[in-house]
């Protein structure tokens, strides 16, 4: 605390020598003053933390404020470049050394299936949770961007993989996603709404909002890099200098794919194995 700060000054001066006249005393005093004043905001900021925690369990019926709140989130485009993403907050703030994205890998999932994408999040997180046996990774609450359906898609993975202790709570967006008419899903419980001023309300729009944010960079990053990609990538065979070579020929990765054997071969480095090879990755099926 302030105290503790104050003697940790003293404790230094006396093995430190410290300016006692000029500007340099005067850097040292205000460098002490910047300092106290940095951890009495940082005292603040936690103590208001913990009375909105406390008020997170009120709500939540926890038996204590939680210490690390998981929030998840996916973005998509018609279920395409599909990212999921976990926020990380606690007593200190959002941890962002903690945050996690995640690509969804499963090829059978039907185009925009948000439930199999929080399945598939969720088990992966989960998952290595238990592998890992790291209980100051375990959370305390698990926030899922979504109601009823989320919230049960979420409910059945846990139980699955053995965490069904652990509490999870889905937020709907209220009606024309109004903030402010959130409506809470939780187990064994009906579905309610928060006073439009409660500031544990603010405190859970301002934790869905950082996984708005996170997911829908990471969303964006992800279909960054595969429109920068082309399909010439996939071709055994052919790296960055043969690649640029065949652009360079015929004029994009599609007049490649178009392009008969024989004039596949015409290009430098590209031999009659490889004008094959080429051909039938566009050509096979």
């Amino acid at each position: 605390d302030v105290d503790d700060l104050e003697l940790l000054c003293e404790a230094l001066k006396t093995h430190i020598a410290v300016p006692k006249l000029g500007d340099k005393k005067g850097l040292v005093e205000m460098a002490a003053q910047n300092a106290r004043e940095a951890l009495a905001r940082r005292l603040a900021e936690r103590k208001s933390q913990g009375v909105l925690l406390e008020g997170v369990a009120k709500v939540f019926d926890l038996p204590e404020p939680p210490q690390r709140i998981e929030v998840y989130d996916n973005s998509h485009i018609s279920g395409t470049h599909a990212v999921g993403a976990m926020i990380v907050a606690g007593p200190e703030g959002f941890i962002k050394k903690a945050y996690r994205k995640f690509n969804i890998k499963n090829a059978e999932l039907a185009p925009g299936d948000d439930y199999g994408m929080m399945r598939e999040m969720l088990k992966r997180r989960f998952t290595r949770l238990n592998a890992e046996e790291d209980e100051t990774n375990r959370p305390d609450l698990v926030l899922i961007d979504g109601g009823q359906g989320q919230l049960t898609a979420a409910l059945e993975t846990l139980a699955e993989l053995g965490l069904s202790d652990i509490p999870v709570v889905g937020i709907a967006k209220g009606p024309d996603r109004n903030a402010g008419k959130e409506r809470f899903f939780m187990p064994n419980r009906a579905d309610f709404q928060l006073e439009m001023r409660d500031p544990v309300l603010y405190y859970l729009q301002r934790l869905r909002d950082e996984s708005h944010r996170f997911v829908i960079g990471s969303h964006r990053a992800r279909r960054v890099k595969a429109i920068s990609q082309s399909p010439l990538d996939g071709v055994p065979g052919i790296g960055p200098a043969r690649k640029k070579k065949l652009l360079l020929q015929f004029g994009s990765a599609q007049g490649v794919a178009k392009a008969g054997i024989t004039d596949l071969m015409r290009v430098d480095g590209i031999n009659e194995e490889l004008a094959k090879g080429i051909y039938n990755y566009f050509h096979s099926g």
